[in-house]
């Protein structure tokens, strides 16, 4: 299927490769609407991502997330940025694909750290964020592969990563 006829972007990457940033920068530039699972969970459950893992467990947080998708991706013209973990389970992965063109955004596990470090808003990375980082970037190893297009966001302004993501959109590059 050609980037034109997909209806979403769909953003998936680890945590801290700018998934919500450029995602909102996306659909500015196109003219569509920016959601964000993580938030849609928070509104639809008032409570915080960090309340949920504490008190539902990340089992429940997974739940969620997989609502949200299937929600968010039904409309049309809609940029998505999810949760690092969203691809996760195979269903979601089945989900985004038939919802949207999947851009997966990378970057390296040193710029990720520096990114993320002192958090307080992300449960998976307790204690030892460092190591925390390293040890779910092996986990996820090959979990992004499966998106249409892949960009490295290290070196690149969030509006250079829109402006690509766009320009492919438009050039029915993907």
């Amino acid at each position: 299927m050609s980037a034109l006829t997909k209806n979403n972007i769909v953003l998936v990457g680890f945590m801290g490769t700018g998934k919500s940033t450029v995602g909102a920068l996306t659909a500015e530039r196109l003219g569509w609407t920016f959601a964000d699972t993580d938030r849609w969970i928070e509104e639809k459950t008032g409570k915080t991502i960090p309340e949920i893992f504490a008190e539902q467990g990340e089992a429940a947080f997974r739940e969620y997330e997989s609502e949200a998708l299937h929600e968010l991706l039904g409309g049309k013209h809609m940029v998505l940025a999810t949760g690092g973990g969203a691809v996760l389970a195979g269903a979601n992965r089945a989900c985004m694909l038939a919802g949207g063109l999947v851009v997966a955004l990378t970057a390296p596990m040193a710029t990720i750290i520096e990114r993320v470090r002192g958090d307080s808003n992300r449960p998976l990375l307790q204690g030892d964020a460092s190591e925390r980082v390293r040890t779910l970037l092996e986990k996820r190893r090959g979990a992004y592969d499966f998106a249409h297009m892949t960009i490295d966001t290290a070196d690149l302004e969030p509006a250079a990563v829109a402006a690509r993501i766009v320009a492919a959109l438009q050039a029915g590059s993907l």
